[in-house]
């Protein structure tokens, strides 16, 4: 299925920011199923993967067919994007569990940013500009004053801050590569959760991937809502979105993820709201609101400035798909997922 480019931007922002809140609520979750079902972030991966694919092949059937290429071009990086799924989402509850919540949050999200643009400089041609940089600096200021007031530190914090850049570095190969390729995005978050499982297995099955017989109804209920909603349809509507959306973008506005966190601990939980806490989500939300019109501008990705500054990136990237060079950035994706 070969994706469009259609996409209008003011939706692929809302698809990104949707799929940010649903991971946000995904952690929120998945933190529950830790303390009550006896399974550990690798088991709770696996499953939330395999709902994902189970909910995605079967709707699969029900899309409009659009021919046979896109799934066979798919094929190309399948392998690296589930490998990259896997990679980010399990290290990062790794992470947690070494380094403390706020640590691991700041490393991972905080770093993920910057890596996109550099790989998005580099590999896509994308610019943003002095007003786009500053701007990803005060959206780093505020995750730092939204996550770390009051937060302790884990057990092994630099063994925990080192697998938080494994983290990021993965998370960022595979919203660069979701970025490049033209591949369906339905396909592509199907294929990636495919090997991702695969790859997970091995690792589940050591950890434990039996829950406790206890609340076993509700866990099963919390792994279905975990495999629908942040693993299925963010997903699906995350890579959407990035076919519209720069990547450093992106990844800016995906930091609706802690924002979304926060706020059910403040709503659900009742945890206090410090003014720290509360500084740092009008940072982050005006930073995402700064860049989210920047996106619709004419130095967004449709707009004359930015087409201009692509033009020969996009024209050896497509003169690479069919010669010896299109191993370059095939190999620099590999090396990239290994990594979150």
């Amino acid at each position: 299925m070969a994706q469009s480019r259609a996409l209008p931007v003011g939706r692929g922002l809302f698809f990104i920011a949707f799929a940010a809140a649903s991971w946000g609520v995904g952690g929120f979750v998945a933190a529950i199923l830790y303390r009550h079902s006896d399974l550990g972030p690798i088991a709770v991966t696996f499953w939330r993967y395999l709902g994902g694919l189970a909910l995605l092949a079967a709707l699969r059937p029900l899309r409009k067919p659009e021919g046979e290429r896109g799934w066979r071009a798919g094929r190309r990086w399948m392998v690296v994007n589930g490998l990259g799924m896997a990679l980010y989402q399990t290290t990062y509850y790794v992470a947690i569990d070494l380094a403390g919540v706020a640590v691991a949050t700041v490393v991972t999200l905080g770093s993920g940013p910057i890596l996109i643009t550099i790989g998005a400089r580099l590999f896509l041609g994308e610019r943003l500009g002095r007003a786009g940089l500053a701007t990803i600096g005060v959206s780093l200021v505020g995750l730092v004053l939204l996550v770390t007031q009051g937060g302790g530190t884990g057990r092994h914090p630099l063994l925990g801050i080192a697998v938080a850049l494994l983290s990021a570095a993965g998370y960022a190969a595979v919203t660069l590569l979701n970025r490049a390729t033209k591949d369906d995005a339905f396909d592509s978050a199907l294929g990636g959760f495919a090997v991702g499982i695969v790859a997970l297995l091995p690792l589940a099955l050591l950890e434990g991937p039996v829950p406790a017989r206890e609340g076993l109804a509700g866990t099963v209920g919390l792994l279905a809502f975990l495999g629908a909603v942040p693993t299925a349809l963010a997903y699906a509507m995350f890579f959407t979105g990035l076919t519209a959306v720069r990547a450093t973008t992106a990844s800016v506005v995906a930091l609706v993820e802690p924002l979304a966190a926060v706020a059910l601990g403040v709503l659900v939980l009742h945890e206090p709201l410090t003014p720290l806490s509360a500084t740092g989500a009008l940072l982050l939300l005006s930073a995402v609101a700064a860049l989210a019109t920047a996106e619709r501008g004419p130095d967004g990705p449709d707009g004359p400035d930015d087409r201009r500054g692509r033009t020969t990136a996009v024209t050896a990237n497509a003169a690479a798909a069919t010669g010896p060079q299109a191993h370059r950035f095939e190999d620099s994706g590999r090396e990239g997922a290994r990594r979150r």
